[in-house]
């Protein structure tokens, strides 16, 4: 056939040029293709024409393999998506009649719960702070607003002074598509961001532009999202906490907290700034342990 060792740079050319796909994508797919077809060849030398007399067994072959390999189910899918998209390129361009990725089916991938902290765990990550830098105080009102209004890090970063209304206990929060909300806030973060504001944040050399911005460096600079990040870690690592915590693990974890105390998911929902129901709904999972001692207090057979 004319096209034999062609198809992969074609399905590549159409990947950037007619999809529009970024130079990162487009490299995921082809990556996927190349490596199912040196799968399906007797060596290691990557024979193209082998890709298009297979069937559905090799598929199913070569995703039982990537499962051995323990790769996650995230990636198969994405590999999944991959052979599919690529066969169905082949019959587009009637390099192949029939597309044997029909009947492929991509692994389930069950909704994961998010890792979250034990009140006992954020209680030790604040006492880990050391108080005695600017940092410090700084540091302090970041993770107890994080913790305590459920922020993404892009809101954190982007917080105004001209927000914050503690007089009546909220923060007026700017989220995703522009959409506002107004999230309450404890008086133990106001206590923190008021120290701040006035013991610290008033000592610093703002930059200009900077002058309404919440939170920033000791350049008087707004804060990017790696540093909240890089934050976030070593205060982990000093409270010897294992989990692989993000600045995110503090909006999961208030938002689980306030549903294991009984919350209603409406309220939750407008707090975290979700535009779906269902998005919050990850966070009505329950540990087992509260569940056996519900059990155990009303089943009358328990």
């Amino acid at each position: 056939m004319s096209n034999q060792g062609l198809y992969i740079p074609l399905f590549k050319s159409y990947l950037r040029l007619e999809k529009s796909l970024s130079t990162k994508t487009v490299e995921a797919y082809i990556s996927d293709i190349k490596k199912f077809a040196l799968f399906l060849s007797d060596d290691d030398t990557m024979d193209e024409q082998r890709l298009i007399d297979v069937s559905l067994q090799d598929f199913q072959t070569f995703l039982q393999h990537l499962f051995k390999e323990k790769t996650k189910a995230t990636s198969q899918a994405r590999v999944v998506s991959s052979l599919k998209a690529f066969y169905r390129f082949l019959q587009e361009e009637q390099i192949i009649i029939n597309n044997p990725t029909e009947l492929l089916e991509a692994p389930k991938i069950g909704r994961t719960l998010p890792d979250t902290l034990s009140i006992k765990e954020i209680e030790s990550i604040l006492a880990a702070i050391d108080l005695s830098t600017y940092e410090g105080h700084r540091n302090k009102a970041i993770i107890e607003v994080l913790y305590g209004c459920g922020l993404r890090v892009s809101e954190l970063i982007n917080l105004k002074l001209s927000q914050l209304f503690f007089r009546d206990n909220y923060i007026r929060i700017i989220g995703k598509g522009d959409k506002e909300r107004l999230v309450p806030i404890g008086e133990t973060a106001q206590k923190a961001v008021l120290h701040y504001i006035e013991g610290i944040r008033a000592k610093l050399k703002i930059k200009k532009g900077m002058e309404d911005t919440l939170f920033l460096n000791r350049r008087g600079n707004k804060l990017t999202r790696e540093m909240i990040f890089l934050i976030v870690k070593e205060t982990a690592q000093l409270a010897d906490i294992s989990k692989n915590i993000s600045p995110h693990t503090f909006r999961h974890s208030f938002a689980t907290h306030l549903v294991e105390g009984g919350a209603d998911l409406r309220s939750v929902q407008e707090m975290l700034g979700h535009s779906s129901i269902t998005t919050t709904e990850i966070y009505t999972h329950l540990d087992t342990d509260y569940i056996r001692s519900t059990i155990a207090q009303f089943h009358p057979r328990y």
